[in-house]
């Protein structure tokens, strides 16, 4: 709060003041008060009026730079009608009164909402579940039938459980936390169990994958599972007709593992690049090769900050393109060398 602010809402109250000093100078002068003590009593008013609008400034201005450090330091600052300081001002009072009957109605709707997420998330959890069972029976089945139309089939329902996947990763953005197994992870048993998940995928599609992972770091196996499955599977997507070559290397720096995922595919026009992590973002690539959601790269940058590991994209179009993992040091592993 600035005295100018503050003097600018007691313009009403000091020309009131003014025509009160005014009356009382016809007054004096009227019951034979001389205009030198007139004066006097005219300076003393002022004083005493000034004095009281300072006063009256510096308790309002502590006062509101209470509520202004209280609100910063809140993380749900609705809650601030809860946690406001105690004033003798009545006006304070009934706004305290007020936003706190305002923000218990949006604490109920946060509420509602909260438990409406979770039901739905437990939805999608028991839903997924359900139908994870026909995919496998499908695949199983396939895998018995060898011949060119199951392995066709077997691509299409390997396509059906990543989209599955992404609604439950998807689902359980906000409560990741709860699923962590943090553990020691070999990258090239991840990247090459990946591959082989793919398989019939990289067969059909003509592509060439060559893995160089012998790093080991701490994270979850599974969530980084999930990652380079959607990164190998853009790079397929997005590759050449004649056929693509995708390599998973590593290596150890001073600050973590850094993790490629490099094909040659059609590349990122340089004006998209930007923008390849932003949720539904498909771009020139996703709507001319086949449909595209813009979800896989979301989810994978979302899961990359829960699980605190940087990702980025190098490309340039018509050369490929590179999505690169950086895995920090971990105070968990011992012995840790730059290569």
């Amino acid at each position: 709060m600035k005295l100018t602010e503050y003097l600018k809402d007691k313009v009403l109250l000091l020309l009131l003041h003014m025509v009160c000093m005014a009356g009382l100078v016809i007054f004096l002068r009227l019951t034979g008060y001389s205009m030198d003590k007139c004066v006097i009593i005219l300076v003393c008013y002022g004083v005493i009026l000034a004095g009281w609008l300072f006063l009256q400034f510096f308790s309002r201005r502590s006062y509101f730079r209470k509520l202004e450090q209280l609100t910063d330091q809140l993380d749900r600052r609705y809650l601030l009608g809860e946690l406001m300081p105690e004033s003798f001002g009545l006006e304070d009072r009934k706004y305290r009164e007020l936003i706190r009957k305002s923000n218990k109605s949006v604490i109920e709707r946060i509420h509602q909402m909260e438990q409406n997420q979770k039901d739905y998330r437990e939805y999608i959890e028991s839903w997924v579940h359900e139908i994870k069972a026909p995919i496998t029976a499908i695949a199983l089945n396939c895998e018995n039938n060898r011949d060119e139309r199951s392995r066709y089939l077997l691509v299409e329902n390997r396509k059906v459980e990543n989209y599955v996947d992404m609604a439950l990763y998807y689902a359980r953005m906000d409560a990741v936390y709860k699923d962590y197994m943090i553990a020691e992870s070999n990258l090239q048993e991840v990247a090459q169990q990946v591959l082989l998940q793919n398989k019939y995928y990289l067969i059909q599609s003509h592509v060439k994958a060559e893995v160089a992972c012998p790093d080991t770091v701490y994270s979850d196996k599974k969530w980084i599972a999930f990652i380079l499955n959607q990164l190998i599977q853009n790079s397929v997507k997005y590759g050449r007709s004649e056929g693509t070559h995708i390599q998973i290397v590593t290596k150890k720096t001073k600050s973590g593992v850094l993790l490629w995922v490099k094909d040659d595919g059609i590349g990122i026009p340089k004006e998209e690049l930007p923008r390849i992590f932003e949720k539904g973002f498909t771009g020139t690539n996703g709507r001319n090769r086949e449909r595209s959601t813009g979800m896989g790269l979301y989810l994978c940058r979302k899961l990359c900050d829960k699980l605190n590991i940087e990702i980025r994209a190098e490309s340039a179009e018509g050369k490929g393109t590179e999505i690169i993992l950086m895995f920090p040091v971990s105070e968990y592993l011992t012995g840790y060398r730059e290569t």
